[in-house]
């Protein structure tokens, strides 16, 4: 269950009175204390129809197609009444947007909440936010819509006041998402030590127009690579120290890339990666099954394939720049319940899924996966990073664009949204030397000079330290090696390579730690200020990328 407090709200159609008479019942599915639960019936006005209708004429979808409107009317109303018993959650007021595409967006925002949080659900919404803010954390809103029809509307916008944030753009009290609580149970998660990201680049007929069939061409490909190459390193450079920090030390990210895999080179790499993130970018399409993504012009998987995988394999978080991974599918101008990418996802059990209300521009998409990444990096909540992300994007695109909008994120109800272990609960402890710790299973390890005489430095109670310091288990009087340069510790939680567990390198120094995994095909990699696993037979210079050579063999020492 969730760490910190949650509200559950759920919206529930009631019987249809006729076209013009849609009500719905609203009410708590979890709340932080018994006292909270309620619920409170209502009506979906014209008002509201509307001003969702307006909205829609200044933001209309671009990449999803045939979504008819809730009503072919349009006649935007004057800015609504404000209830002034609604409650603010967290900064202080804002100068209200002056452009009338920013009083359109103001205005939806203003009426979804007054809609939403009405009668005993705002005594729910008060009386948890205090709770939460008694412990001092912020209260996790999960928002549950059982109307196929209303999943389309941007909830992510509700604002309780005019110039007051909205619910999505707050991370201090509040951590909004969506969920259903009709869901497989959620299997047991591992710990996670550090971002490992399987970066998938399908098929993008916009970008790469050809016949369907036809084979990808040489101009096409290198597209496609040139593509992946700058994800890559934008997501790597993710686990990189910046000057924000706010010295919390980023967790490393390894990320590999597959660019047009047929759907069995997709599900194969997921089975022997250990990956906890998806990333997707490429076409997407409605369907009944979770819609379609199209890895290749000719190979496609629906979400529901892709749902069996991704939960056994165990990834935390799937993410997709793709139309569609949001909005649900549509027959006959009705939306399909459970018919969206996220909501599949999250119906078989995956975690955490991130999708996009609609199509986002490449520059919108890379400003969000930069932000996002880093504080996933820092280990943040999944939540928590998005709602940081969205900020930065509203910063750069403004209040009265699209931009900060698209992305919607689901989180299974039994997820506490940690993708990395949080700082403060111990991912960096140096492991309890007393006889309880030396009893447990820990494989033995030493570390060994590659240059002639060897000399072999074994691993006692579960960590090592290498510095130019006397005090260092091994001692290296090169210049560029800081005083206390590194540490490499045992952590029976950690899982890298090829299964072993669990041994780490913490770099602490001025110049980093230059590491060459075995079998890699990137080289050295430098690491600085990380903590990264390591493998048996990882090859290690400390502070110099020309410097002495050192071998980490995870076994017995030789005699």
């Amino acid at each position: 269950m969730p760490d910190n407090p949650c509200l559950s709200l759920v919206i529930s159609p009631l019987a249809d009175l006729g076209p013009r008479q849609r009500h719905y019942a609203i009410w708590v599915y979890e709340a932080p204390n018994p006292s909270g639960r309620g619920h409170h019936n209502c009506q979906w006005t014209k008002e509201l129809t509307d001003t969702w209708n307006a909205w829609q004429n200044f933001f209309p979808l671009r990449g999803v197609p045939n979504v008819p409107l809730i009503s072919s009317a349009f006649s935007p109303p004057p800015l609504p009444e404000i209830n002034e018993n609604n409650t603010d959650t967290a900064s202080p007021a804002i100068p209200p947007p002056t452009s009338y595409t920013g009083r359109i967006m103001q205005q939806l925002g203003v009426s979804l909440w007054q809609w939403l949080f009405d009668g005993q659900i705002q005594n729910s919404f008060n009386q948890s936010l205090g709770f939460a803010n008694g412990q001092g954390k912020p209260l996790r809103l999960r928002l549950e819509i059982q109307e196929p029809d209303l999943i389309m509307l941007p909830w992510e916008i509700m604002q309780a006041q005019p110039g007051r944030p909205a619910i999505s753009l707050n991370n201090q009290q509040l951590l909004f998402s969506r969920t259903t609580s009709d869901v497989d149970l959620l299997p047991p998660q591992r710990t996670e030590q550090f971002l490992r990201v399987l970066l998938v680049l399908g098929h993008n007929p916009e970008a790469q127009p050809q016949k369907i069939g036809s084979p990808m061409g040489p101009g096409q490909r290198l597209a496609l690579e040139q593509e992946a190459e700058s994800l890559s390193q934008l997501l790597k450079s993710a686990g990189e120290m910046d000057s924000h920090g706010q010295g919390i030390t980023p967790v490393a990210c390894q990320v590999d890339t597959l660019i047009e895999p047929t759907p069995a080179e997709l599900i194969q790499q997921l089975e022997t990666g250990a990956y906890n993130v998806l990333f997707y970018s490429g076409h997407g399409a409605p369907a009944p099954d979770g819609g379609l993504l199209f890895l290749r012009s000719d190979a496609e998987i629906n979400g529901t394939e892709l749902a069996q995988v991704l939960v056994r394999v165990q990834v935390k978080l799937a993410v997709f720049n793709a139309c569609w991974g949001a909005q649900p599918d549509h027959r006959d101008g009705k939306a399909i319940p459970r018919s969206s990418l996220a909501e599949v996802l999250i119906h078989h059990g995956v975690p955490a899924v991130l999708g996009m209300r609609d199509s986002i521009t490449d520059e919108e998409a890379l400003d969000f996966i930069r932000v996002f990444a880093q504080q996933l990096a820092r280990r943040s909540p999944i939540d928590e990073a998005v709602a940081i992300a969205r900020q930065n994007l509203l910063s750069i695109y403004r209040f009265n664009q699209a931009a900060w909008t698209l992305p919607v994120l689901y989180m299974h109800p039994d997820f506490n949204g940690e993708l990395i272990r949080p700082y403060t609960e111990g991912v960096t402890e140096i492991p309890d030397q007393s006889v309880g710790w030396l009893g447990r299973h820990m494989p033995q390890a030493y570390l060994q000079s590659l240059a002639a005489p060897p000399r072999i430095w074994s691993l006692r109670g579960g960590i090592m330290r290498v510095g130019r310091g006397e005090g260092n288990d091994v001692v290296l009087q090169q210049p560029e090696v800081s005083r206390e340069h590194a540490e490499i510790f045992y952590q029976s939680s950690a899982v890298v390579e090829n299964g072993e567990s669990g041994y780490l390198l913490r770099d602490r120094s001025r110049c980093g730690t230059w590491v060459c995994v075995p079998a890699s095909t990137s080289g050295w990699t430098l690491v600085q200020n990380q903590e990264v696993p390591l493998p048996s037979r990882t090859q290690l210079r400390f502070g110099n990328p020309r410097g002495q050579s050192l071998e980490f063999v995870i076994g017995s020492p030789p005699l």
